[in-house]
């Protein structure tokens, strides 16, 4: 599933910012690539596919914007986390 598109319309940050956010793909982490995405406004990294401990989890993210990930996209995105 593409999640990158969810991310083309502003999404309230952690930092409290509603940004646009930047969209990398295939950042390596001990465990494979990821998608992530990094606010412009206080440059914080947040994994989209999987939960990874090398970057901030979505769920930070899902609190702000509860709409932003359906219940099954949320058990799937923990499901398939890294150790």
């Amino acid at each position: 599933m593409d999640f990158s598109k969810k991310f083309q319309n502003k999404v309230n940050c952690i930092c409290n910012v509603d940004v646009i956010f930047e969209i990398i793909d295939d950042i390596e982490c001990d465990w494979g690539a990821h998608t992530v995405i990094q606010c412009p406004n206080c440059e914080e990294l947040f994994s989209i596919d999987i939960q990874c401990p090398a970057f901030q989890s979505i769920s930070k993210l899902i609190e702000n914007n509860p709409e932003l990930y359906s219940e099954k996209e949320k058990s799937n995105y923990l499901s398939n986390s890294h150790p």
